[in-house]
């Protein structure tokens, strides 16, 4: 699926009196690992939340797949659309297997929830947690499990309905180096090997340079580069525009 951006604007700050977004223009074709880049408040976050609707667009339009986002649209684009939130996202004192299921929620009725889960989807969250070596770590609370495991299970979560979009908000945030590591090979995988289209907002350039083909640097609400990963320290030396809130 590819993921389209037209003149995008988006809701103002209130510090600094202007839209976080600011004319954006570009597009994301099927199959790319691209990564977004910025200072804090550079409009990183908001770009990627704003292609599932979290974010209300002011003016311009996003196409995902030659569909335009619009609330009468959103909920079926949305199935195809995975979603890793900063931080996880994760509800700690309910189990690994639970916080997976939660992920397919959207896609099933009052009356297959209410009594469990079905079998279909339960299987599939256990083959996601086996595939990310947390097969016996399914019915732990996700409190109690390292940074680098809950990462693994809130990208559990966005896999289990097969999404053809993969979107990450900062996923390695907080995690040691080899836990980093691991997350961002796992995307890397899932680009390379199901041919996943992958966005990921980031702030290590180290990891920017090595996984993603492709970067996007905002400054303020606009895009300053486009292109291969590559000598991103000589973009970013340049960007020193006031920080806001992204």
């Amino acid at each position: 699926m590819t993921i389209e951006c037209s003149k995008l604007e988006t809701a103002y700050s209130n510090s600094l009196k202007r839209p976080i977004l600011n004319g954006i223009d570009c597009k994301i074709k099927q199959g790319e690992f691209v990564a977004l880049l910025g200072l804090n408040g550079a409009g990183k976050s908001t770009l990627l939340r704003s292609f599932v609707g979290l974010v209300p667009v002011k003016t311009g339009e996003i196409r995902i797949n030659d569909t335009v986002l619009t609330p009468r649209t959103l909920r079926r684009i949305r199935r195809d659309i995975g979603l890793i939130f900063q931080g996880g996202g994760l509800i700690e004192q309910s189990s690994a297997i639970d916080n997976v299921l939660c992920g397919c929620l959207g896609g099933l009725n009052t009356w297959e929830t209410l009594w469990g889960f079905p079998k279909q989807p339960r299987d599939r969250a256990f083959d996601l947690l086996a595939d990310f070596g947390l097969k016996d770590l399914a019915y732990q609370k996700t409190g109690l499990l390292s940074g680098g495991q809950q990462q693994k299970v809130a990208i559990a979560r966005a896999l289990i309905q097969s999404p053809q979009i993969l979107l990450a908000d900062e996923p390695t945030t907080g995690l040691d180096v080899i836990a980093a590591q691991q997350v961002m090979q796992i995307l890397d995988r899932l680009h390379r090997e199901q041919g996943m289209t992958v966005v990921v907002v980031l702030h290590d350039l180290g990891m920017a340079s090595t996984y993603p083909e492709r970067a996007i640097v905002l400054d303020a609400g606009q895009i300053v580069y486009d292109g291969k990963c590559h000598n991103l320290s000589d973009k970013f030396s340049k960007l020193t525009h006031p920080k806001l809130e992204a």
